[in-house]
């Protein structure tokens, strides 16, 4: 299956799935089953669902055929070059391709001065009247390219100007950003651009980031912070004629292959190989020198073979608008989309089915205990009616006391339910406490003078090394406050469980690895830099010391936001199923001493009653099966295709 094909194929399982769990929404709304807690979740996950992305990022120093390459692999249906594509640097600033239905296609485009004070992309993104929009006449092909030539712009600054944008200004001949003769310094005109364009791929989730060399990913944290961490897939850009030159090195080892090249979604491209098509040299020649060239990447780069991908984009985009098969095969394109729809989507659909799964499964097990402890309660009521046949009044009286008791028991017991609801909202308190983003904000405060403050590289390790002592120490300390709710809910949900017959199970878990997992990496990713940040002591070290810090801490601020986030969604589902249980054993134990009543006053015979909960049991055993359906249709497509070939 082709890469355009896979990714059709996965926006539609993940269109039948938000189906299917919205009809599961609406079932449970219809059937009186669902609650505020449980319509939330749902809602949460149809949301994730929507708004599900597949993030591609291509890395390449200039000139490597980035551009080219993303025409080849996703427009050449277009019959012409989309992005510009031509000798030299043509994207000049890191490009975003996407797609809201909610805006028009355009061009959003942030203008490099930006660069001046401390707001990163991600700040900016919540003000756009700070970015220039361009309309995209998605009609013309040629008038689309016009467009999008945007990306190219550049102006020229004094070279104070540029230091203070964070380029890094030489006067040799190889720099990338040198002194002119006019005693300017050419830059980029924008910093970050946003194509809103209805392609069917990016219709569908695809969301494209192209980055425009070494430079640009230093000088913008969030790209190596946020949007490659990110992305599902890398591909990383190499030239046939270059090999791994020293600064394509750089950009691998730290940002690229730093998690080992055992990491999903990795992928380097060896680009150009047309330049070796030498009409004076056998056919075995030329794939004799490929062959070497992707050797000696592997080996620099420390990967298998298998991991690199020799191509011309060139020719296949060609290859691709003339319809020229043989062309197409020769340039290798094909068995790089192989490689991506083989692995890039299947990853993906992983994800996504392991996320959404858990979250389903927990719901779906609520539902059913909840149908369960009904049915129970019911045919708890039938029994005790039915052993009432033939018997005299002093018997009803004896059930009917027997059945008030139970409820008086249960009444005491709610004390200790009222109880363990305090120490509920005291530990949760206590939790937020630690995870609250008020003594983040302080603790952000505090390092950002200290860094700017510091007159030697190893005070600025050390204040970093401290805001990530005090954060890791939150979460230790809220990990603590969780295990100990988890604790007192678990004794709880046994005693109600043993005492009442209340069908609990087990307390949902809940773990802050995966935050803690996220300050490793940043922290990794500080150690690294922090190496390079030398130069802030004979540089304009105030104004790059706040762009460095300014975007890890935003990212620890993300992190925080997400655990307390997650962890309110933790403590509402822990609580819940309590709560759903007590309320449904008092509305059984309400009915059961009702019926007897009734009975006892002779109200209404008893083999009407009889009759008519027999008539509710039917009921409620349909729902099960009805439940069972439902949950059964989401639970197949949640299943591996491995799997689901082996059940059909």
């Amino acid at each position: 299956m082709t890469l355009t094909l896979q990714i059709a194929a996965y926006a539609e399982w993940r269109s039948h799935l938000s189906a299917n769990i919205g009809e599961f929404q609406a079932w449970l709304s219809d059937n009186d089953l669902s609650d505020a807690q449980t319509d939330l979740r749902l809602s949460q996950l149809l949301e994730r669902l929507r708004e599900d992305r597949l993030n591609v990022a291509f890395v390449a120093e200039f000139s490597r055929g980035k551009s080219e390459l993303i025409n080849a692999i996703f427009f050449a249906d277009f019959g012409s070059r989309i992005l510009p594509s031509s000798a030299g640097r043509t994207t000049m600033c890191p490009t975003e391709l996407l797609y809201d239905p909610q805006k028009t296609p355009r061009i959003e485009l942030l203008p490099i001065q930006t660069r001046a004070g401390n707001a990163s992309v991600s700040d900016y993104r919540r003000y756009p009247e700070e970015w220039l929009l361009v309309p995209l006449a998605v009609e013309s092909a040629e008038v689309m390219q016009e467009g999008l030539r945007h990306v190219s712009e550049t102006i020229r600054v004094a070279p104070e100007e540029a230091g203070r944008l964070g380029f890094e200004v030489g006067g040799a001949a190889g720099e990338l950003y040198r002194i002119g003769e006019d005693g300017l310094v050419e830059v980029p005109r924008w910093r970050h651009a946003v194509i809103n364009f209805p392609h069917p791929l990016l219709k569908q989730g695809l969301v494209i980031l192209d980055t425009p060399g070494l430079n640009a990913i230093g000088a913008e944290p969030e790209l190596t912070l946020s949007l490659l961490p990110n992305a599902h897939a890398i591909l990383f850009i190499l030239a046939a004629d270059t090999g791994v030159t020293q600064s394509d090195l750089t950009i691998w080892k730290e940002h690229i292959g730093a998690g080992g090249a055992g990491r999903r979604g990795r992928v380097v491209v060896l680009n150009k190989i047309d330049g070796q098509w030498d009409e004076l040299k056998t056919l075995a020649e030329i794939e004799g020198e490929i062959d070497r060239q992707v050797a000696s990447c592997a080996s620099i780069l420390n990967l298998p073979q298998r991991q690199i991908f020799p191509v011309s984009a060139q020719k296949g985009l060609v290859a691709k608008i003339n319809g020229d098969e043989a062309l197409l095969a020769r340039s290798r394109l094909p068995t790089l989309e192989a490689a991506l729809s083989g692995e890039l989507i299947p990853a993906k659909q992983d994800i996504v089915r392991e996320n959404t799964e858990s979250e389903f499964v927990e719901v779906s097990l609520r539902v059913r205990g909840l149908l369960e402890s009904r049915l129970a309660g019911l045919r708890e009521q039938l029994t005790e009616l039915t052993e009432l046949r033939g018997k005299n009044k002093g018997v009803v009286e004896y059930m009917m006391g027997k059945v008030r008791a139970e409820k008086v028991e249960f009444e005491s017991g709610l004390q200790r339910y009222y109880a363990v609801r305090s120490v509920f909202s005291s530990l949760t308190n206590n939790l937020f406490g630690h995870l609250g983003l008020d003594a983040l904000r302080q603790l952000t405060q505090e390092t950002r003078t200290a860094m700017v403050e510091a007159n030697f590289s190893t005070t600025l390790s050390e204040a970093m090394g401290n805001f990530f002592g005090r954060s890791r120490y939150a979460l230790a300390r809220s990990a603590g406050e969780i295990g100990e709710i988890r604790t007192m809910m678990e004794a709880v949900y046994k005693k109600f469980s043993v005492e009442h017959g209340l069908k609990l199970g087990t307390p949902a878990g809940f773990s802050l690895l995966r935050y803690e997992k996220d300050l490793d990496r940043l922290e990794a990713w500080c150690n690294t830099h922090l190496n390079s940040m030398r130069s802030l002591l004979t540089t304009d070290k105030k104004n790059l010391t706040h762009k460095f810090f300014e975007e890890v801490a935003l990212q620890v601020r993300r992190a925080f936001e997400r655990a307390n986030k997650d962890a309110e969604t933790w403590l509402r589902a822990i609580m819940a199923p309590m709560e759903t249980q007590v309320r449904e054993h008092q509305i059984q134990l309400k009915r059961r001493l009702e019926s007897i009543k009734r009975i006892h006053q002779a109200t209404e015979t008893l083999e009407d009653r009889i009759h008519e909960l027999e008539g509710v049991d039917r009921d409620l055993l349909q729902q099960i099966h009805a439940l069972e359906d439902v949950v059964g249709r989401v639970r197949e497509l949640l299943m591996p295709p491995e799997a689901r070939r082996r059940a059909a």
